[in-house]
């Protein structure tokens, strides 16, 4: 009993200790202390005050800004989308002008699939690799995108590596067996039909119910004949 009374004892001393010191070290240096507090204060407020006070409203002036660049983007009229209409902005306006916004992550896909439908395929790739976001449907079509281009400029090692990931990017049963289709075919160009086949089989087996699923068959039944 009186060895736990001791260690209790040890216990108390202890904390009593560490409470000390850190009394001296906050009375030692309070003024530097009241420093950095004022400084994360600061730099809080900075933050809410940029957020709130500029990056809102200039998202807010972006989007209207980009409303037109858009609807020439659907209309496929992609010189106007990309370079403006002498009144309007494009694409290329967003990035100058409101770089960091929503609005101009945006851009970086609208060009990168423009410039890809204008046969400007490297500059398709870079924008492209700019682009980011947690919408799947675009997330795929980016880097499936990114895989035609380099389909395109020849280099298809590339290509079916994005269709690849085009095909991950969340496992559906839309956009996964269509960037998996081209991914096979990409590796059956290449010669490499053992693993076009292997491509083929995991949209049988986990997307027979899609249209690329429901005709399959042929495509594992071409690459299998040239397999030694």
């Amino acid at each position: 009993m009186a060895k736990k009374k001791d260690q209790e004892d040890e216990v108390i001393v202890d904390i009593e200790e560490v409470y000390s010191k850190s009394e001296e070290f906050v009375e030692k240096y309070k003024k530097q202390l009241t420093y950095v507090v004022g400084g994360i204060g600061l730099v809080i407020a900075g933050y809410f005050a940029y957020t709130k006070l500029y990056l809102e409203p200039l998202e807010s002036e972006a989007q209207s800004e980009m409303f037109k660049a858009e609807q020439y983007f659907r209309q496929d009229s992609l010189e106007k989308a990309i370079n403006g209409d002498g009144v309007a902005y494009g694409f290329v306006d967003i990035l100058d002008f409101y770089g960091g916004t929503k609005s101009a992550n945006l851009a970086h896909y609208y060009l990168g699939i423009a410039y890809l439908r204008q046969g400007l395929f490297e500059d398709a790739i870079d924008e492209l690799e700019e682009f980011s976001s947690d919408d799947v449907m675009l997330t795929s079509i980016a880097e499936g995108a990114q895989g035609d281009a380099y389909m395109e400029l020849g280099d298809k090692k590339s290509a079916v590596a994005q269709y690849m990931k085009a095909a991950e990017v969340k496992p559906n049963g839309y956009s996964s067996p269509i960037y998996l289709i081209k991914a096979g075919q990409a590796l059956e160009s290449m010669g490499e039909y053992k693993d076009a086949v292997e491509v083929y089989e995991s949209i049988k087996e986990d997307y027979p119910e899609s249209q690329e699923g429901r005709d399959i068959d042929k495509y594992i039944a071409r690459a299998s004949s040239f397999v030694n």
